[in-house]
C-alpha cells in the first residue's frame, strides 16, 4: 500500500538523525521532496534510502536583515544522488557561499519539533 504521507516519514527520519531520500526501484532515480509516486513515470515504487549527504551549491542568495548578523543565505543544493533541494549553508558568512561550493549535510534542530537539513562547506 502506498503511504499517502511521505512528508511525515521524512520528518520522522530527521528526528532520528537520518537524512533519507526516496529512490524509484524501477527507474533507479532518486527523488526529493518526498512524494507518493515517482515524477515522470507515475510509478508507486519509491523506497527510502540514506542520502550520502554530499552535494554542491547550484544557486545562492543572501537575505539581508536589519543588522549584518541577521543576514543568512538560501541555497539550492544539488545532492550527489541527483535531486536538488533548498536549504542553507552554515559555518561561513552568507556572502561567502558560492556556486559550485562542495557541501556536506547535517541535521539541525533535531532537539525541536522542526528538524531540517542544512549544509556546511565540505
Amino acid at each position: 500500500m502506498t503511504n499517502i504521507h511521505p512528508d511525515a516519514d521524512y520528518k520522522a527520519f530527521l528526528l532520528q538523525g537520518r537524512f533519507m531520500i526516496q529512490r524509484s526501484t524501477s527507474s533507479g532515480r532518486h527523488v526529493f521532496y518526498p512524494r507518493v509516486i515517482s515524477p515522470g513515470t507515475g510509478a508507486d515504487d519509491l523506497q527510502w534510502v540514506e542520502a550520502c549527504g554530499r552535494g554542491s551549491v547550484y544557486s545562492t542568495t543572501v537575505i539581508r536583515g536589519r543588522n549584518q548578523e541577521d543576514s543568512y543565505n538560501v541555497a539550492l543544493i544539488d545532492l550527489e544522488e541527483g535531486p536538488r533541494m533548498m536549504s542553507r549553508v552554515e559555518g561561513v558568512e552568507p556572502q561567502e557561499v558560492y556556486i559550485g561550493m562542495p557541501v556536506k549535510s547535517r541535521i539541525a534542530g533535531i532537539d525541536t519539533d522542526e528538524p531540517c537539513v542544512v549544509f556546511d562547506p565540505a
